[in-house]
């Protein structure tokens, strides 16, 4: 043995000696058993005190690589091998622990994997059916979208130029009034979600919300650090806002038309209630309004309709109407924030689908996308009928819920506090996939986002049937 530990080396002399043997051991020529040297001698060979090699002999016996063998000496250690084989992997367990962004909910994360799965009947999925979706009418169009070389290159940094046109006409029959250099083109509004968290919002700011709540299944605030807070608008609410924010940054999110989870809608009252309370308090307002378009009857006003003062990050999307595979959204804004935001994201994604953005700048423009939104109301209107007829004939003894306005849900809340984790997994074992209630409220027990546009008619009739038999 001719090594000797390099003086001039970054490492210490123990931590050479450590990885020496460590490597001795690797290689396989110290095998288990192996016998190492008097420490004596191996002080002599490295030209070290004794105490050095002991320290390094000392913390490989903690590690489990060396053990000492009463009055024998030091020896290589019967699972030797395999501590260095983990020793030689990255620690991805610590690396995942300490991330910035933490792990859904358990529950959550089974509905992702499930939702995937052949032969699920999904019942909460917030998504259309593949036969809602007008899979050959978009198919059709690609012929009449006219491309130009850069149109399909990487787009400004705010989005395609031509769809934020597009949006600022399309947007005053929703009463907003807009321009192109408010409008930021996303990947989807949880997107939008993720960089107003990233880029408007520092550690530790307050997140106003009202439970339940979809933003407590998809944590882009928590994980940013800031602390989400459950508001109810009564009252007190300018005291009870005043009282949390203190002088700490803040804003609200809210969903007043068609609401996720419950599908209720604000009345005008209490939209002008909440924007001008925020208004005095100077706490923004994300509107997150990307179900709207799916009203059956009444259009309810969106509150940036009458924002004044720039209040208002209104959020809209396809994915909800036209192709959730689109992944188009946008934010309405004023333009420092869009323009901090568009530089975010060109951080992250350099933008998105081109082509998308073509496709969706030319359904809108054409007339094609309110036309295929007016058919595609009047489908879900028949799915919620259909359901309703359903929890009417089998459940009106055992759960309530309200008449759907529009969208995607019924949230049916059952007498008893029957929606627990163990509901979810034997349901699973049927192979009816739900969205239970306390994904959104953590201490709801009693309700199901029960979604009426995913599954076909049959398996909604099949699943709801198997629903009944567990609770009954």
């Amino acid at each position: 043995m001719s090594w000797k530990p390099n003086r001039s080396s970054h490492l210490t002399m123990q931590e050479q000696i450590i990885d020496w043997v460590k490597s001795r051991i690797d290689k396989g020529e110290w095998t288990v058993g192996t016998k190492l040297p008097p420490q004596r001698s191996l002080a002599s060979q490295f030209n070290v005190n004794r105490s050095t090699v002991q320290l390094a002999l000392d913390e490989l016996k903690a590690s489990g690589l060396l053990h000492t063998r009463a009055g024998s000496g030091v020896f290589v250690a019967n699972n030797s091998w395999n501590i260095l084989l983990n020793n030689n992997q990255p620690n991805w367990h610590r690396h995942i622990e300490s991330g910035i962004h933490k792990p859904n909910y358990h529950t959550i994360q089974l509905i992702n994997e499930y939702e995937q799965q052949e032969g699920i009947i999904r019942l909460g999925t917030g998504e259309l059916s593949p036969d809602l979706l007008p899979t050959e009418q978009i198919k059709d169009s690609l012929s009449e979208i006219q491309l130009e070389s850069r149109a399909i290159g990487y787009s400004s940094p705010l989005g395609n130029e031509k769809l934020r046109n597009v949006l600022c006409t399309y947007l005053k029959k929703r009463d907003i009034h807009t321009e192109p250099d408010n409008i930021l083109i996303v990947s989807g509004a949880l997107q939008a979600l993720q960089l107003i968290s990233f880029g408007l919002l520092e550690q530790g700011s307050v997140v106003f919300q009202e439970e339940p709540s979809y933003l407590n299944s998809i944590h882009p605030f928590q994980s940013s650090g800031m602390r989400v807070t459950s508001i109810t608008k009564e009252l007190k609410l300018k005291e009870i806002l005043k009282e949390q924010k203190r002088n700490r940054q803040s804003l609200y999110y809210a969903v007043p038309t068609l609401h996720n989870p419950t599908g209720r809608n604000w009345t005008l009252e209490e939209k002008e209630r909440l924007y001008d309370v925020c208004k005095e308090l100077q706490i923004p307002i994300i509107e997150d309004d990307v179900y709207h378009e799916l009203l059956f009857e009444e259009t309810y006003p969106a509150m940036k309709s009458f924002d004044t003062s720039g209040q208002v990050l209104y959020l809209g999307s396809v994915s909800k109407t036209l192709s959730p595979g689109l992944r188009i959204g946008w934010v309405v804004a004023p333009t420092p924030v869009i323009h901090h935001l568009a530089d975010i994201k060109m951080q992250t994604d350099y933008g998105s689908s081109a082509f998308s953005q073509e496709i969706v700048a030319h359904w809108i423009s054409s007339g094609m996308y309110e036309e295929h939104v007016s058919k595609l109301r009047a489908r879900l209107k028949e799915r919620a009928a259909f359901t309703e007829a359903i929890l009417e004939e089998q459940f009106k003894d055992t759960a309530t819920w309200e008449k759907s306005e529009g969208g995607f849900y019924i949230w049916l809340r059952f007498n008893e506090p029957v929606v627990n984790k163990a509901l979810f997994l034997n349901l699973i074992n049927r192979k009816v996939l739900i969205n239970p209630g306390y994904i959104y409220m953590p201490s709801d027990l009693h309700h199901i986002r029960l979604s009426y546009a995913y599954a076909s008619l049959k398996d909604l009739k099949e699943a709801l049937g198997i629903l009944k038999e567990l609770i009954s």
